[in-house]
């Protein structure tokens, strides 16, 4: 569980990145952490993982707090960034260094991701190009097993076949006793991954809801004449909209068109899910 409570943060004083964020992340669920560039996502996860100070407020990950740098919370956490350097070593080899770190790391799991990836996982990793670095990344993330996985941006520069198995392998990742947090503005590459959708803005947490609560009280695209309309978009294909659900039946989700109206409409959004 990750708990966050009035939580905020600026890189310079009256310049806010993170205002007033009280949040509850829980195991079984693939979160979306969605919102405009510069608002904070990156830095969020971050604070969770204790590699930032929050300025104000509160941060508790399965009852501690990051700061305390507590190797078992440590061990059941893994934050993929979306820059990063690694050392010029094989894959394999990072592993076998890196490993002891994660007591559920699989070996044979990350060769497995790595056949599914496309990757090889005895190359030097500065020999493979930035895509392929990224694969391998993955793959050995995915291997170490935590409860809590952090990726920012997972999908930024990987190419479609890559893409789709990013996917399969991510969708066979989470149970009852794990969770992973996407932080991503390529929302089509994960959206039928996410299952719980957070949208961060300038005042805190505009929305956080899974997707099925989100379809049973709203309905996405063309709308019938009386429909109770809370944002309106012009598109290729004529106006579509985010409406009240009345008819009793989940509708179809649009993250894109949800997150517009979160933008637009925030007290409307908000007000629908208040927990």
């Amino acid at each position: 569980m990750i708990e966050l409570n009035n939580l905020s943060f600026a890189y310079r004083r009256k310049h806010p990145v993170l205002s007033n964020i009280t949040l509850n992340l829980s195991t079984g669920h693939i979160h979306g952490l969605l919102g405009c560039n510069g608002i904070g996502k990156t830095t969020l996860l971050k604070i969770v993982c204790g590699i930032m100070r929050p300025d104000c407020g509160e941060v508790c990950v399965d009852g501690r707090n990051p700061m305390d740098r507590h190797p078992e919370m440590l061990s059941s956490m893994f934050i993929l960034p979306e820059e990063f350097d690694l050392p010029n070593v094989s894959l394999r080899r990072y592993a076998a260094i890196t490993a002891p770190f994660y007591p559920n790391f699989d070996m044979e799991q990350m060769l497995g991701y790595c056949r599914e990836l496309n990757v090889d996982a005895d190359v030097r990793l500065h020999s493979l190009s930035m895509g392929q670095r990224k694969k391998a990344y993955i793959a050995f993330a995915l291997a170490c097993n935590v409860r809590m996985l952090l990726l920012d941006e997972p999908t930024n520069g990987l190419d479609i076949p890559s893409k789709g198995a990013f996917r399969r392998l991510l969708a066979g990742y989470v149970d009852d006793e794990r969770m992973v947090v996407i932080s991503t503005h390529q929302v089509a590459d994960v959206e039928q991954l996410i299952d719980n959708i957070i949208i961060l803005d300038t005042e805190g947490v505009a929305l956080n809801a899974t997707t099925a609560e989100i379809c049973s009280r709203l309905s996405f695209g063309r709308v019938s004449d009386g429909a109770e309309v809370i944002y309106r978009e012009r598109s290729v294909v004529g106006d579509v909209a985010v409406a009240i659900n009345d008819s009793g039946e989940e509708s179809s989700l649009n993250i894109e068109l949800l997150f517009n109206a979160a933008t637009a409409n925030r007290k409307a959004i908000s007000e629908l899910f208040i927990r």
